[in-house]
């Protein structure tokens, strides 16, 4: 069954049976489950290559992380904001709109992307002293955060082509760049960070360039897979998709009101939660960064062990949105219903069984990522606690995508603000002083749980389900 025969059958409300839609779920998911997983392994390499650099090279980057998904946020809710009304049109069979949509979405987005590029560039210079770390910390925080501003723009339309690629319900090509994109990370990674060196293999001697740059060179290595891999998802999207080109698109670059209002009223919330989010993790950061060190450290190699856990939700999340998104298109609310409920179990059950073995596996994989013994047995002990709520946080992840396919992004967005900014920080505010990152990882299990019960029951109540569609 393709995409189209799957829009058709939404329009004239046809029956699909359970193995028809867990197939339809299986067939979205799948390749944005293995470019998240590819992902995650090439964020392994990366975090270890700069983990060979030693403690501070991680901490340096870990203390921006916040910052730097503060910034990503925005980029995503910007695209999101469109991408949900491309779903709509392509559910309702509207393929014109989707088209115009996505054109007008351009620039739009990229001009916004160059205001967000200028701020991230002043705060740059600020922002580890503002985040009170050690002074050893900031050039090379500095830099990073320096140079992922610079390449916003770029990110900004690679964002926005795999979001609308995603909502005409193609997630195969989307997955395949974005597995360039991590390898190509790596890649550039591997010349970049590490000095000119000799390495010899079946007893030859090879001279290896290397330009030395350290975590700067991980910076430019990521911005550099962005631009490559992004700029040819940008392409495909507007040259080749069959939903999305806009090469017969006669209308202007210039988005309509309507399309804007719209944007907003889908993104704003979503922008403000990542937002809210974002700086809640920032302050966040703060708690930990007197901590150490080895604290900053684990905790940031904690977070990218984890991933591999949570990642599979966020591509099954992407599923729920389009499925959702098509569904309600299509004003078949009973099959966006059934799409939300079956996607969130999907997500639940993976997520599980992901914690479960990362569990057992946690210190082979801390032993991967750095060899500082001090920040593998914190590491460990404090990704163990996040564990045990994984079905929780993937409902949270999974349900709140699919939400986002009715375009209800205000209500999501309140809990996981109160759930962050009151359940997260205060706990971890005071818990830091009792247990240290101990502490700080419990609050964090904590927030997780809250926010997956709440969405849940937000999934319950069904008033998503009867949210206005422009058209």
């Amino acid at each position: 069954m393709n995409k189209n025969d799957i829009s058709a059958r939404m329009r004239e409300n046809t029956n699909l049976s359970h193995k028809e839609k867990l197939q339809i779920v299986y067939r979205l998911s799948m390749p944005a489950i293995l470019a998240q997983i590819s992902e995650i392994i090439m964020q392994y390499i990366d975090a270890a290559m700069v983990g060979i650099l030693g403690a501070s090279a991680t901490a340096s980057i870990g203390l921006v992380s916040s910052s730097t998904w503060l910034f990503g946020g925005l980029l995503s809710a910007t695209a999101a904001g469109f991408s949900v009304q491309i779903a709509h049109a392509v559910g309702a069979g509207d393929t014109k709109r989707a088209k115009g949509i996505f054109k007008k979405s351009i620039l739009t987005s990229v001009l916004f992307s160059c205001l967000i590029m200028c701020l991230g560039i002043v705060v740059s210079f600020y922002l580890p002293r503002w985040l009170h770390a050690e002074e050893s910390l900031w050039q090379n925080a500095t830099y990073y955060f320096l140079f992922f501003s610079l390449f916003i723009p770029f990110r900004m339309l690679s964002t926005l082509s795999m979001s609308s690629l995603q909502a005409s319900g193609n997630m195969k090509v989307p997955s395949l760049y974005l597995t360039l994109m991590c390898f190509l990370d790596v890649i550039f990674n591997y010349f970049l960070i590490f000095p000119s060196r000799t390495i010899s293999l079946w007893g030859y001697s090879f001279s290896i360039y290397g330009a030395n740059l350290g975590v700067l060179g991980a910076q430019l290595g990521t911005s550099l897979s962005v631009v490559a891999a992004g700029g040819l998802a940008f392409l495909y999207a507007i040259r080749k998709s069959d939903i999305l080109n806009i090469k017969d698109v006669k209308e202007s670059w210039l988005a309509d009101k309507q399309i804007i209002k719209e944007a907003l009223r889908i993104g704003g919330p979503m922008a403000l939660q990542h937002s809210g989010h974002s700086l809640a993790q920032v302050v966040s950061t703060r708690i930990v960064a007197p901590l150490g060190t080895i604290a900053i450290a684990a905790n940031s190699f904690a977070v990218t062990a984890e991933s591999l856990c949570y990642m599979p939700g966020f591509g099954i999340s992407s599923a729920a949105t389009t499925l959702v998104g098509q569904s309600l298109g299509a004003q078949n609310k009973s099959l966006a219903k059934s799409f939300a409920w079956l996607c969130t179990a999907l997500g639940m059950l993976v997520m599980s069984i992901g914690g479960i073995i990362m569990y057992f596996f946690s210190p082979y994989v801390f032993a991967f990522l750095t060899p500082v013994k001090e920040v593998q047995v914190l590491g460990v002990e404090v990704l163990r606690i996040e564990l045990y709520i994984e079905a929780l946080f993937a409902a949270s992840i999974v349900a709140t995508g699919a939400l986002r396919g009715a375009g209800d992004t205000f209500v999501p967005g309140l809990i996981n603000l109160f759930s962050m900014w009151v359940v997260r920080l205060i706990s971890a505010y005071f818990l830091s002083q009792i247990l240290g990152l101990k502490g700080v990882w419990i609050a964090m299990a904590l927030d997780n749980s809250f926010a997956g019960i709440m969405i849940l029951i937000r999934l319950k109540s069904e008033k998503w389900l009867h949210l206005t569609i422009q058209s």
